[in-house]
Formats: structure tokens, sequence, C-alpha cells
């Protein structure tokens, strides 16, 4: 299991992108702008946040690795426009480490039509295998459910947040050994009379990063990535899940070790990326094209990053705008990007949006977050400003175009 030490480890990879933050503060100043919208301290507002989830009126939500109370568990926390230019941070809650769980691991939030959210844990929780958890307004605050335990080492552990489906069941992903591809599995929460079950429906050995969540399709069809393999869960009538693995990894030129999430475009592709291979080995951003018999799909490479002004190594998944280009982030090298999307017949072209410095964030986690104007929001594992811990905390951004 997990300490603090440990988290700052995993989520940071200091050591090995501390020259790479020196050689990009030399580098040309982008026609993009960088906003920093909250630093974070390593205190009671937390530090290492993943990511960030929009709320549909202005305000985002999103967890941090560790910090809170303590400086240790994790937190969760909303942004808001504070009417003047800028934004208020509020923590909505601080996990103790006990039974209302410790460390929101890469646990994006999802929200409901009431405006409650729902995460994940590592550990924590009844048993400190981690719980699934609710948060929901209460007055001027918010209160914590945990709505799920789990029990034990082999069925514990979940990360990478939750997709909800329409009969109001929950999908994740655990594993205790994070992160070194261990044995991991999909599991199904669903609400009963008596509380929530918990059902694993796949086993999968994980990516070593694990930065990958679920997608979920209108039909209740289930996609994911593990270590090699893209794979799709489809309920039966039998009230179980047929799996189907739509494409292996191991080619070094199409890329592998995929690790960031699946997206859907408009015409039923899914994208990607894969965090090694390609041209030049830091990782690709791939498009998997359904054949016409159901099976295994097929694989193209849209980009192969260099390493260079560009960024590498891709761990998270992908949005895109109404015109179909794609956006992402790369860990090392710290970029966000844009696939500008092909006219004709003609290649995706790639274009560095912002490369961050170390002032202005450093290592960004999770995926971005694309406004109707243009803007793109997110946040950085490390960054900002000093922790206690002496390492950087982490900060949420906004680029604008």
């Amino acid at each position: 299991m997990l300490g603090k030490r440990h988290l700052v480890t995993l989520s940071a990879l200091t050591l090995a992108v501390l020259s790479a933050l020196l050689l990009m503060a030399a580098r040309p100043a982008l026609a993009q702008t960088e906003t920093v919208l909250h630093y974070f301290t390593g205190g009671s507002d937390g530090e290492f946040p993943s990511g960030l989830t929009a709320d549909g009126k202005g305000n985002f939500f999103g967890t941090t690795d560790t910090g809170g109370i303590d400086g240790y568990y994790g937190t969760v926390f909303e942004l808001s426009p504070n009417g003047q230019g800028g934004w208020n941070e509020t923590v909505i809650y601080r996990f103790t480490g006990g039974a209302d769980g410790a460390f929101p691991l890469y646990s994006n939030v999802i929200l409901d039509s009431l405006g409650n959210l729902y995460g994940t844990t590592y550990e924590g929780g009844a048993n400190n295998f981690g719980t699934v958890f609710e948060l929901s307004p209460a007055g001027s605050g918010w209160t914590e459910t945990v709505l799920y335990s789990f029990p034990s080492y082999t069925v514990g552990c979940p990360l990478n947040g939750l997709v909800r489906d329409a009969a109001g069941n929950f999908y994740g992903t655990h594993a205790c050994d994070y992160p070194a591809g261990a044995p991991g599995a999909v599991f199904e929460l669903s609400p009963s009379s008596a509380g929530w079950t918990e059902k694993d429906i796949y086993s999968v050995t994980l990516p070593g990063f694990s930065t990958t969540g679920l997608t979920i399709d209108a039909a209740g069809n289930i996609y994911g990535i593990g270590r090699s393999i893209a794979f799709e869960l489809s309920p039966n009538s039998a009230g179980s899940w047929t799996p189907t693995v739509l494409h292996k990894f191991g080619s070094y030129i199409q890329g592998y070790l995929p690790e960031g999430g699946l997206v859907f475009d408009k015409a039923g592709n899914l994208y990607g990326t894969a965090s090694a291979g390609g041209a030049y080995d830091f990782g690709t951003v791939y498009k998997l094209t359904p054949r016409k018999k159901k099976g295994r799909w097929t694989l193209t490479v849209l980009y192969s990053f260099t390493g260079g002004a560009d960024g590498g190594y891709p761990v998270w998944g992908l949005v895109f705008d109404p015109a179909g280009n794609i956006f992402g982030v790369t860990y090392n090298y710290s970029t966000a990007f844009e696939l500008v999307a092909p006219v004709g017949k003609g290649s995706y072209q790639e274009k560095t949006l912002w490369t961050f410095n170390g002032a202005d964030g450093g290592e960004p986690a999770g995926n971005l977050v694309l406004d109707s104007a243009g803007n793109l929001y997110g946040a950085t594992n490390t960054g900002g400003l000093q922790c206690p811990d002496d390492f950087t905390c982490g900060l949420a951004f906004e680029i604008t175009p």
C-alpha cells in the first residue's frame, strides 16, 4: 500500500524531468497564453492535482493525490470564477485516512444531475483497500458517504475514477500493485435495497503507469486499456459481460504501452495514446477503426512524438473540438498539444500550444477540458510553488488561444 512518500515519487517522476524543465524554459513563447487558476501549497488545499471536471456552470472540480489533513490523505476541491477575472479554490472535502478513504489516486470526479460528486480512493475505507465515495451538497458544505469499501488486496485499490451507465451502475478499475502493471480488474458497482454490490466483470493487467480510465457508450458497452490491449465489454443476455480484444499493442512503430483512456469520435472510431514507440520512441496518438466483422480493429498512427518541442510520453486521454481537432498533453517535456484535423486526405498536423516551464506547471495530469470558446483547462502534477516536502505541488491552469 502507498504512503505519502511513495505517492510523491509516483506522481512526480521528478528527477527524470527536472533537466527537461530547465531546457524548456529557454524555448520560444507560443501564440497561446497560459493563466494559473490556482497554485496548490501542499497544505490543507492539497498537492498533486489530477485533472479537472467541468460542471457546465463555469466551475471545475478535482482531486489531489495528497495534501489536506496534516498535508497527507488528499482532497476534493472546487475552482470557481471570482467575478474579478480570477479564481477561488474551495476544498469541499479532506480525507482523514480512515473509514472515509485516503489518496484519491488519479481519480477524476463525475457529477450527476443533482450536483453530487462521485470518485474513488486508493486506500482507506473499512478495510483500508479503498472506497467509492459520494459527496453531496448540504447547506453551505458537503457531506461524504462511502458507497462501498473494497474488501481485500485482490479486490481492492481502485484508481482512475468512475463511469456510470443509464441505470445508475458505476464502473471502474482496481489494482493493488500499482504501478508495476500487476493483474487488476474492471469492476461494476450496483445499487440495491441492501446497499451497493461490487462485482469484478473482467480481469486485466492494467498499464504500468495506469492513468487510464474507462469509456462507456450509449448502449452500455465499456471500453478500456490494459497493459498491452484495447478491449470492449458488452452486456449479454445471460446478465454477464462478453469481452472482446479490439487490438493488441506490440508493434514498435505503431506504439506500445498504451496508457491514455479511449475516446470516441462522431463516426464511432476510438482514439488514444501510447506512451512509447512510434517513429521516435516517444509515444503516439492513434486511431482504432472498427472492421466490418466484429473483432480486431485497425490501428492507424496519427502522430509520433519526437521528444523535442512537441514533447513526449503521452499518458493521458484526448478531447475533440467540434471541427475534429484533437487536444492532449505530454507528461515528459510537459506540453499541451493540438492535432489539427486533416483537410481531404491529408494527415494531422501537430501544433504545440504550450510548453510548461516548471514555474507555470510541470507534468500535466489528467485529460484537458475544452470550453465552447476554445479555452483549455487542466492540472499539472508538479510545478508551481514549493511544498513543505521539498517537491513542487502542482497547479490548475487555463490555456487561451
